[in-house]
């Protein structure tokens, strides 16, 4: 499968993340990706920068040429922050932004019942800036996959794979185990899914082996995976 794009990053400005913008660039480059996406954690996360670290994207060149060496879009991951899906970034920081991440994060919402949880999402998902919702297959969250799969297609929403939730040792044990329900819902909708590294370090940028071990063994559809057409995805984002 081809894989050229990984939008689910984070950097120094996570606190939490141990490389700078210009470290996952060029680790991004050296691996053959042709799109690289920042999205860094935003306020409710604890120890993590405020609001305004989102205001000055402007400055940071998006085509390869003009910058890094490869494309770049900038973006944050959100905190879904209750259940009706609220998110934590205020709207003149979140117009900012190329895209947005959206995800249930323990430090910042507790687990809810499997309806709360479903509210949840689907609420992020009407938020316009949304694009992606982070690893919807973490166990702590339980969610009804098939109306996740409905609304993303019909919010335009991309649904992921998220390979350090699959990486073992990981913090989401559980999440390699309902991987396959949530791809098998995708298929069934035809919901658009997206394989991101969640890399707080440069040497996991482009780092999907553990989702594209998956992705092949429940066969599902690489038409349905955006990571093979940067220029696609930018289409995404800016529909």
């Amino acid at each position: 499968m081809i894989d050229l794009l990984d939008v689910h990053t984070h950097t120094i400005a996570s606190v939490h993340a141990y490389s700078s913008i210009r470290e996952m660039a060029e680790a991004g480059k050296r691996k053959g990706l042709k799109l690289l996406g920042i999205s860094d954690h935003t306020p409710s996360m604890p120890g993590c920068f405020g609001d305004f670290y989102f205001c000055n994207f402007k400055v940071i060149p998006r085509e390869a040429e003009q910058g890094y060496g490869i494309d770049m879009v900038m973006g944050a991951e959100l905190n879904i922050i209750d259940y009706s899906g609220s998110t934590d970034l205020r709207g003149e920081f979140l117009s900012r932004l190329d895209y947005a991440v959206a995800s249930l994060h323990d430090p910042c919402i507790k687990p809810g019942t499997k309806e709360e949880n479903t509210a949840a999402i689907l609420g992020a998902m009407r938020n316009p800036k949304v694009k992606i919702i982070g690893h919807p297959d973490n166990p702590k969250y339980p969610v009804d996959f098939e109306a996740v799969a409905r609304a993303a297609v019909e919010n335009h929403v991309l649904l992921e794979l998220n390979n350090s939730s699959y990486t073992p040792g990981g913090s989401r044990k559980g999440s390699r185990e309902l991987a396959g329900e949530l791809m098998e819902a995708a298929r069934r909708h035809g919901a658009m899914m997206i394989m991101g590294s969640d890399a707080h370090v440069e040497f996991d940028v482009g780092n999907h082996a553990y989702a594209l071990e998956l992705v092949q063994q429940y066969g599902f559809p690489e038409e349905l995976i955006i990571n093979s057409s940067p220029e696609k995805f930018k289409e995404w984002i800016e529909s």
